[in-house]
């Protein structure tokens, strides 16, 4: 067994994940973090892909309490409100896959999983530490950060969407604009009237646009997301304060209870970001670094598995750390169990976005085959099983 010091670039959910994964097969783990380690507060959903990973690392119960556990997801018409389909979720989803489904704040998650990285002694975490370079070199890997050095014998890139990571080891790549904008807000659900919020993911399609909310946070707060298509080129950061005059615009006409959900909302806490699009990498690994998350396969918000994609890379990674000869051939098998599948998930996300999007006669065609073509969808996605994938 490799005896190794990791170095991981980033404390998303992702890098978390990573180390703490890392720090179980008994290595030394280094964290850098650019910024004081914050996260935002908006909703994050994990299927049982993912959750089998998070009750492995010990996390069941925190889950438990801090998380909400969907029934279903329900689909309905943007203006009558009517069902066009929904899946079983909840215990069927426990019963079938062996694992929950969780609604979350993307705060709590981040929290639990930083309150278990200071708990582990093989774990050191550097905040405010922004990665400037590295140089492989012997065998070595050597970040930068300001005159600081870092030594190390893997290094994983899991700094998001725009990795210095990915940029220094692959290049930089040109991300085309989807023509979508999506709005966020979180906020108390006892603001909102009795009997709106229910236990379930609610999906709503319009004509180029959709809108979904969920509860977090143990049913304390609502998390809501609104994509409406634009042919304005936008800023991908997810900071931006956005109006929510300018977002009641933009779903004027829509059912009435979407309207009490934007009416609820204020500008401290609605955001608007573009959303961008990617290829899949030809591959994710230089030497003795490679890529995990979103500096690898950044997935757009339609099928809701960015943060399981990166939560699954996390396990598979150490996995196959723990039974190489060398860590070029435990990062070139790592890529091969994982990019076919990280590929299919973002051409999955983007095909949704057309389907949620239809209009006319093509939506009506659509939400007449919806509840079967639902039915089976998600199983090769939430049956996938990290810990035993390579073995």
């Amino acid at each position: 067994m490799l005896q190794l010091n990791v170095i991981i670039v980033g404390a998303g959910v992702g890098g978390l994940v990573a180390a703490l994964c890392c720090a179980r097969k008994g290595y030394s783990v280094r964290i850098l973090e650019q910024t004081g380690g914050e996260d935002l507060g908006a909703g994050i959903q994990l299927s049982p892909n993912c959750t089998r990973v998070l009750h492995d690392l010990g996390f069941a119960s925190e889950l438990e309490r801090h998380g909400c556990l969907p029934e279903a997801i329900e689909i309905r018409d943007w203006q009558t409100g009517h069902l066009i389909s929904s899946k079983v979720l909840g215990e069927s989803i426990r019963r079938g896959t062996g694992y929950p489904y969780y609604h979350m704040s993307r705060t709590d998650l981040t929290q639990l999983l930083r309150d278990k990285v200071e708990e582990e002694p093989r774990i050191q975490m550097h905040c405010d530490t922004r990665v400037d370079d590295f140089e492989q070199q012997a065998g070595k890997v050597q970040v930068s950060s300001g005159e600081e050095k870092f030594e190390g014998d893997v290094l994983l890139g899991a700094d998001g969407l725009h990795s210095t990571i990915k940029d220094k080891l692959l290049g930089s790549t040109r991300p085309r604009f989807t023509g979508n904008l999506a709005w966020r807000a979180t906020f108390p659900a006892a603001q909102l009237p009795p009997g709106l919020i229910s236990p379930v993911a609610a999906l709503w399609w319009g004509p180029k646009k959709h809108f979904v909310f969920y509860p977090i946070a143990g049913g304390e707060l609502v998390n809501c997301v609104g994509v409406v298509e634009k042919t304005v080129w936008q800023d991908e950061s997810w900071m931006t304060h956005g109006e929510p005059g300018e977002l009641r615009q933009d779903f004027a006409g829509w059912h009435k209870d979407i309207e009490v959900l934007i009416d609820h909302m204020d500008s401290s806490n609605c955001y608007k970001w573009a959303l961008y699009d990617r290829e899949p990498l030809a591959h994710w690994s230089v030497g003795q670094a490679t890529l995990l998350g979103d500096a690898c396969h950044p997935t757009l918000p339609f099928l809701a598995q960015g943060a399981a994609m990166a939560i699954e890379d996390a396990a598979v990674l150490a996995i196959c750390l723990h039974k190489a000869m060398s860590v070029e051939e435990a990062l070139q098998h790592y890529e091969a169990l994982r990019m076919d599948r990280t590929a299919r998930v973002q051409a999955e996300s983007r095909r949704n976005g057309r389907i949620f999007h239809m209009s006319g006669i093509v939506a009506k065609m659509r939400n007449l085959v919806a509840s079967t073509a639902i039915a089976n969808r998600f199983d090769w996605i939430y049956g996938y099983d990290p810990m035993s994938v390579s073995k």
